[in-house]
């Protein structure tokens, strides 16, 4: 099976999103891609490129004639981590999110004949923590949380509606992703590196965690479009070395331009002054090891991740 036509032509679902943007960038230049920039109401502040407004994909149009131009779907829209969830049932509204409107859109995506479809999970579905043994793509699903559950039901889904048509479907499960203007628990971090003042987490070089960056990202899911063997495949991707919470720091400093300062306060130190504020819940995500084991994605594609810049 082949595309359609040249250049490939690519709708990106959550186009003004942190991941969307980037992608529509790297694929902008591409020359071999036409990229469509899919969103709820339109692209914003992304220009020279096609553009599709969905609306609200809760409520998800028909869209197979629309589709019926395009080769492949890179899924990028949900709704993502809540730092603060104020929903009383999230994992309903996960769960609308991210599996119902992705397998509503992966169906009008199979019947307008698109050829791949590739999902961007988590890896939360995997787990919330490593203890000596990364994450690999064959583990037993373990989400913590309702965002990672409704990453997997989405995921088993899709891999079941692969079965039954010829839709291609493709499942990559990223990490935090690093970027220059990041989300999540890496903008909480930027924020504070943004304050000018000096952080205590020097002292903190002994944990291993695994990123991606968005630059890592597009080019895997480039590769993805049109690997023979990607079909049907899920995929665990980091960039390498696994990072210390220093590292980490370091690395996203340089990724948003914000310069770095750094207090050496010991890391026993600063667990005992999170548990007496009440957040103990953030001293595995500040210390704990969250490694990714990406044999199986490089072993499969021929494919590796660039060295953090």
């Amino acid at each position: 099976m082949s595309f359609r036509g040249s250049p490939k032509r690519v709708l990106v679902t959550g186009a003004t999103g942190f991941l969307g943007r980037q992608l529509i960038d790297v694929f902008g230049s591409d020359d071999t891609l036409t990229p469509i920039a899919g969103s709820r109401a339109g692209t914003g502040s992304i220009n020279n490129v096609e553009t599709l407004a969905y609306g609200d994909l809760t409520e998800l149009p028909d869209l197979t004639k629309t589709l019926s131009t395009v080769d492949c779907i890179v899924h990028c829209a949900g709704r993502a981590h809540v730092l603060h969830e104020s929903d009383a049932d999230p994992l309903a509204q996960f769960m609308a999110s991210n599996h119902d409107v992705t397998l509503a859109l992966a169906k009008h995506a199979s019947k307008a004949g698109v050829r791949r479809f590739i999902f961007i999970s988590s890896i939360g579905v995997n787990g919330s923590q490593t203890f000596g043994t990364a994450f690999r793509a064959n583990d037993l699903p373990q989400p913590h949380a309702p965002y990672a559950i409704s990453k997997h039901a989405a995921e088993t889904a899709l891999l079941a509606l692969g079965q039954q048509t010829d839709l291609e479907i493709v499942i990559i499960r990223p990490p935090l992703i690093l970027g220059p203007d990041p989300v999540g628990n890496l903008a909480t971090l930027a924020r504070l590196i943004g304050k000018g003042i000096p952080l205590p987490f020097g002292a903190a070089r002994h944990n291993r965690r695994s990123l991606v960056t968005g630059r890592t990202m597009a080019h895997l899911i480039r590769t993805c479009m049109d690997h023979p063997a990607a079909a049907g495949q899920v995929f665990l991707v980091a960039n390498t070395p696994a990072l210390s919470l220093r590292g980490i720091l370091t690395q996203l400093s340089h990724e948003t331009n914000l310069p770095l300062k750094l207090m050496p306060v010991p890391v026993p130190i600063l667990r005992i002054a999170l548990r007496m504020m009440g957040r103990s819940a953030m001293d595995a995500q500040l210390f704990g090891d969250l490694e990714i084991d990406i044999t199986h994605t490089t072993d499969t594609l021929g494919w590796t991740p660039e060295p953090y810049s």
